[in-house]
């Protein structure tokens, strides 16, 4: 169901891309897309927030971009509070007047997980507030099961997209002209 919604709203798409971990790709997920119709936000939310409810989660946070729709969608469903978390001068902070209570248990709820860096860096924010992180949750995750939070990681789909150095990238050796969908600036 949930591949069916990203084929169906535009968010699975092909050509060559530039990941915001740098890292190159042929397939690019951009759930954005998905969130342009909020029918198929609430499935994807209802569906990621039963995945998580076990985890008897306070509030859930997502990064910006990617994580601040899910992460209110998801709250939502859970009756839980719903934050985001953003970058400020390249550094990943809660801003707004958002805070977590020490203890609070909380879900990291990302849109694509690939390489895991901006759930790190939310994690590691939360940790600074003494919140108790619980799981995290994704849409998709294309980690190839190589990401570990040291919390419990659940995802409404697993894709195997893939992903090279962009010194091995056969799209760039083909002179293929690469995009870069995310929002998120190389490092």
């Amino acid at each position: 169901m949930i591949k069916e919604i990203l084929e169906k709203t535009g968010a699975l798409m092909e050509g060559h891309f530039i990941l915001s971990s740098g890292k190159h790709s042929s397939r690019y997920v951009q759930c954005a897309r998905l969130f342009e119709f909020p029918e198929y936000g609430d499935v994807v939310g209802e569906e990621l927030a039963k995945l998580l409810k076990k985890y008897d989660v306070e509030t859930v946070i997502g990064p910006a971009m990617g994580g601040v729709i899910l992460s209110y969608v998801v709250a939502r469903y859970l009756k839980a509070r719903s934050l985001f978390a953003e970058r400020e001068n390249g550094v990943m902070k809660l801003r707004r007047g958002f805070f977590v209570r020490h203890g609070e248990k909380v879900a990291v709820v990302e849109d694509v997980v690939t390489t895991g860096g901006s759930v790190r860096e939310v994690i590691e924010i939360l940790k600074e507030y003494g919140a108790n992180v619980v799981c995290v949750g994704s849409i998709i995750d294309r980690s190839g099961g190589k990401v570990d939070f040291g919390v419990p990681f659940e995802s409404l789909l697993k894709l195997d997209l893939p992903i090279y150095n962009p010194e091995d990238c056969p799209l760039c050796k083909q002179g293929i002209p690469a995009e870069k969908p995310g929002s998120r600036g190389l490092k």
